[in-house]
């Protein structure tokens, strides 16, 4: 087992960066699209899926979800995540803090931490900086997430700093709480904190240099893709990596469109995950190196052309037409793939020096219509 993830930084191009994240389930090339696997699975697609066809090198699993749904027990006695699900290559924990504060009228906020009412039965919960440490333990991730308070992107400046507050204070007792404690599955398990601050530039620096005072093993930065304007988005992704270190990986989360990851590399991100291909793709959309495509629109209707494997657009039509699982299947896999492809084209092109030219390219080429 190691003692600490390692970010290998390998390339920049301008504030474009390749790297590699080494950790015990495997390396990781960066930038990086996590596949969202929020109850223990990637929705409608199979685990050798998505290593052999998707080649997807980490995965996300949600930590609120995986605490109700199977529980801390039945993962311990499985021997974790890893095993319960058959993934053997990394994964990244949220720390259940978002999908807490979105039951705004079933929990209650307090500074011991977040009371709430179960989505699956209604029982009452508590979540804490500390037990969430130990059901991430309990799962297993190779990547934690540190407790916050994920405010609401319209918080006026006061609402956001005490928000900001309170999670610079639940960091201190998660970094407490994992220090005070082992992996359980003879793995190494990193922790990244999470940078707040909703729109505001000034609240945005005070936790950036707050988190990069921890010495993280990586910084996240949340709280944006909200609501937000995308400028706003863009500008406080600047303003936080020009303050993280750079050594350490950077994960944006939560976001987004193909055209947000690409803005968001060339400003200095890393990781990235987003329920959107999968999402999307079980409406029909489609992700396409050209553009997107509405699969449910008539146009496709006798189009033969083969849009994966030996599976065609008129095919895949019908399929979602008729509502069968496996048309949400096939399009779930067209899209995750697509972004996969995305971020290892970007790596090539960071690595070439010429990412500012190709992503100009991309972006115009992802407004597009088919």
């Amino acid at each position: 087992m190691t003692d600490r993830l390692t970010f290998d930084l390998q390339a920049t191009c301008g504030d474009a960066r390749a790297g590699v994240v080494h950790t015990d389930h495997g390396d990781i090339q960066t930038p990086i699209f996590m596949p969202v696997g929020t109850a223990g699975t990637v929705k409608a697609v199979h685990q050798h899926e998505l290593v052999n066809d998707i080649e997807a090198q980490i995965i996300l699993g949600n930590t609120y979800h995986l605490y109700l749904r199977p529980g801390c027990d039945i993962l311990r006695q499985a021997g974790g995540l890893h095993k319960f699900n058959g993934w053997q290559r990394p994964i990244l924990t949220d720390s259940g803090g978002f999908q807490v504060f979105s039951l705004a009228a079933n929990r209650k906020l307090k500074e011991e931490g977040c009371t709430f009412r179960s989505h699956v039965d209604g029982s009452k919960h508590l979540f804490t900086p500390e037990n969430v440490m130990d059901i991430q333990r309990a799962i297993g991730a190779d990547i934690m997430m540190a407790f916050d308070e994920c405010a609401p992107g319209d918080s006026d400046h006061r609402y956001a700093e005490k928000a900001m507050g309170l999670t610079h204070r639940w960091l201190d007792r998660c970094i407490e709480r994992f220090r005070t404690t082992e992996p359980l599955y003879g793995h190494h398990q990193a922790l990244f904190p999470i940078v707040q601050g909703c729109q505001y530039e000034d609240l945005r620096r005070q936790s950036a240099e707050y988190i990069a005072s921890k010495d993280p093993e990586g910084c996240a930065i949340g709280g944006l893709a909200v609501g937000e304007p995308t400028e706003v988005m863009y500008r406080m992704i600047e303003v936080v990596n020009a303050i993280l270190p750079t050594d350490r990986p950077r994960y944006l989360m939560g976001v987004g469109t193909p055209q947000n990851l690409l803005e968001a590399i060339e400003r200095g991100v890393d990781m990235f995950d987003c329920v959107m291909p999968t999402r999307n793709g079980r409406n029909g959309m489609l992700f396409t190196a050209e553009g997107t495509i509405n699969i449910k629109n008539k146009k496709w209707e006798n189009d033969f052309t083969p849009i994966y494997l030996d599976y065609t657009l008129a095919y895949l039509h019908h399929l979602i037409k008729a509502e069968e699982i496996l048309g949400l299947q096939i399009c779930s896999i067209i899209n995750l793939k697509f972004y996969l492809w995305l971020v290892s084209e970007a790596r090539k092109h960071i690595l070439t020096g010429d990412y500012g030219t190709w992503k100009a390219s991309m972006v115009e080429k992802m407004g597009r219509r088919l």
